[in-house]
């Protein structure tokens, strides 16, 4: 006898003889007018369902109430929708058209909000159609693959209706309901339905490195719905003591679990379990989670609770846009006018996430629809409908980079996702973003110029008192930052520099070293982490001559820190970007005073010729 089959009582159908019944029978006990609701996922009970929809003839305003469901959903036609009207709190694929054709309805809701509708009799409910394990040695059956809000249902529910099927793992933590508050059960044994895995499209890569990049060992992650969020999975592999706290697991969990990646010891809450409340993968996932203890599954109300989120350190989520507008409003239950999925637990993980010491609430979306339009857009198609606001809005991610908007102006909130917008679209997002008063009219001449810098340009410099500096290309978000670098310089370090006795930087010369293309202009900044974002320490930068193919390079460093070898670290890093980009080498014009830079270029080791001329070095250094 297998394990599985030792988890349950082989004989629960004497033993509890009197309830058991076929799927007709059961549902023979629901009348006309009752609100029947049916387990979610891939534990949608299908055979109590095809039991009910065969009663259509004698059933008349049997609402049936879902979250997401999996299979067929026989009773979501035109021609029943009188007979079973639909309310969905997330639109599956199975009822979208008969919502979206008005024939159904949708209830936005955050998912944490549900079973208190149906706890405090907002929502009551008449039925619930439910599928679960047999009963073990004590009476207690496992929700399986599916406790999130059905084990709320089950509880409120005036009447409990339970396919049960041996072939339904057998999920530890808060998922059980004991046999006695059941009132039918209805044997079963078919297998689970399982989901397939999205194939992936261009820029998933790239999102899910981009994912990984922002993802510390010994965070606690969550991952959404889609095929976006689960990007992510396979760049983790080089990660410590992740944990777990996330509505869904799907099979990307398996192998970063047997990889040790996944470990839970950091965690602040639950340490050492994988915390979920439903399941949708394949088989190995189902046997992989049966009467498994690593796993704790709970109902929505913990797991979606936002302050519970808040509690875990380094909370990550991950969750998915339909559309961001310039202002950072993320779009993502409906395409204009028409529903398309729902508010689900973006809202709860996002503050949760937000609240939590050292977390990120990141939203991840490809930067174009399957047809080519910009997700980022102006303004929210008409009709879209607002899942996350402006003001609960932290990280967002496309397959060019990452904006951050939390704490951001309307100006800095555009120009971040133009940067990351596809750049197909930037030159007429920005055009729209100075229309429309986002942005000023005098950032129209950096058009083609808003875009984050390539991720290969990013490395890190460990200096010898330990600290980690972080050097990457400039972002278009870097003004401010770069502001305040240039006003922490000594006048003379202005002076070397710019080889001019002005008091002050310009805005207009920093914002030259900000928006620039990338290819022939480079900027690259040294920073260190703040509880305020980056702080930028250094600069290096090159422009590049066509006509010689030679570029002009220049530094900058903060006065404290200075004579750390700092510069040193850029220029070599510049000098590995131009080789890259076929660059024949570096000018450069040094004040004769500016004994350092002299330094730094003559023991470089390039083929260098200098000469002197009216206070100034002239350098020619070739690769």
């Amino acid at each position: 006898m297998s394990e599985k089959k030792l988890s349950y009582n082989p004989n629960w159908q004497q033993e509890y003889s009197e309830m058991v019944v076929t799927a007709a029978q059961a549902v023979s006990h629901i009348i006309p007018g009752e609100r029947v609701f049916l387990g979610t996922g891939c534990a949608t009970p299908l055979e109590l369902v095809k039991a009910l929809v065969a009663r259509s003839k004698e059933l008349t305003d049997i609402e049936i109430v879902q979250l997401l469901t999996r299979g067929d959903a026989p009773y979501a036609t035109k021609e029943l929708a009188n007979c079973f009207p639909v309310n969905s709190f997330f639109i599956s694929h199975n009822v979208r058209q008969i919502i979206q054709e008005g024939f159904g309805d949708y209830t936005p809701v955050f998912l944490s909000d549900i079973p208190r509708l149906f706890k405090s009799g907002r929502l009551p409910l008449d039925v619930a159609m439910i599928h679960i394990t047999p009963p073990d040695e004590n009476g207690m059956c496992s929700l399986g693959v599916s406790v999130d809000i059905v084990k709320s249902a089950a509880e409120n529910a005036h009447m409990v209706i339970a396919q049960v099927n041996p072939q339904m793992p057998r999920t530890l933590g808060n998922s059980m309901i004991h046999v006695y508050d059941i009132d039918y059960l209805v044997p079963v044994d078919v297998p689970i339905l399982e989901n397939e895995i999205p194939g992936s499209r261009p820029g998933t890569k790239e999102i899910g490195e981009t994912l990984a990049g922002l993802i510390e060992d010994g965070s606690t992650v969550q991952l959404g719905i889609g095929r976006v969020p689960q990007a992510v999975a396979p760049f983790l592999k080089d990660k410590k003591d992740l944990g777990i706290h996330s509505e869904m697991l799907t099979d990307s969990i398996i192998d970063l679990i047997e990889a040790g990646v996944i470990t839970g010891k950091k965690k602040s809450l639950d340490r050492g379990k994988i915390v979920a409340s439903f399941v949708m993968g394949s088989k190995r996932l189902y046997d992989y989670v049966d009467n498994n203890p690593a796993f704790s599954f709970n109902p929505t109300e913990y797991v979606n609770d936002p302050f519970t989120i808040s509690r875990q350190n380094k909370m990550v989520a991950i969750n998915v846009a339909i559309e961001v507008d310039l202002t950072g409003q993320v779009c993502a239950d409906s395409i204009g006018n028409q529903f398309y999925s729902g508010i689900g637990g973006q809202v709860d993980f996002t503050r949760g996430a937000a609240g939590s010491e050292d977390g990120k609430a990141i939203i991840a979306l490809y930067s174009t629809t399957a047809d080519g339009k910009s997700r980022i857009v102006s303004s929210l198609t008409t009709g879209a409908g607002v899942v996350t606001t402006r003001g609960d809005v932290h990280y967002i991610v496309t397959e060019y980079g990452v904006a951050y908007l939390h704490g951001k102006s309307i100006q800095e909130r555009a120009l971040a996702l133009i940067s990351i917008a596809h750049p197909d679209y930037r030159e007429e997002l920005l055009k729209n973003a100075i229309a429309l008063r986002y942005v000023r009219a005098e950032m129209s001449e950096y058009s083609g110029k808003i875009a984050v810098g390539p991720k290969e340009m990013r490395t890190v410099m460990l200096m010898h008192d330990g600290t980690q500096l972080t050097v990457r290309p400039i972002h278009p978000t870097d003004e401010p930052n770069m502001r305040d670098l240039f006003h922490s310089l000594s006048q003379q370090s202005i002076y070397t520099r710019f080889m001019s006795r002005m008091k002050w930087v310009p805005r207009k010369q920093v914002q030259q070293f900000v928006y620039i293309d990338h290819r022939t202009e480079v900027s690259i900044v040294a920073t260190i982490p703040e509880s305020n974002g980056d702080t930028i320490v250094a600069l290096g930068g090159y422009y590049l001559d066509t006509r010689t193919n030679r570029a002009e390079v220049a530094f900058v460093v903060s006065d404290a820190y200075q004579n750390r070898r700092i510069g040193s670290f850029l220029f070599k890093h510049l000098c590995k970007i131009a080789k890259s980009n076929g660059i024949a080498g570096f000018t450069a014009e040094v004040l004769d005073e500016n004994k350092a830079m002299q330094t730094l270029f003559n023991h470089s080791g390039l083929s260098i010729t200098s000469n002197l001329r009216e206070g100034v070095y002239h350098y020619e250094m070739m690769f």
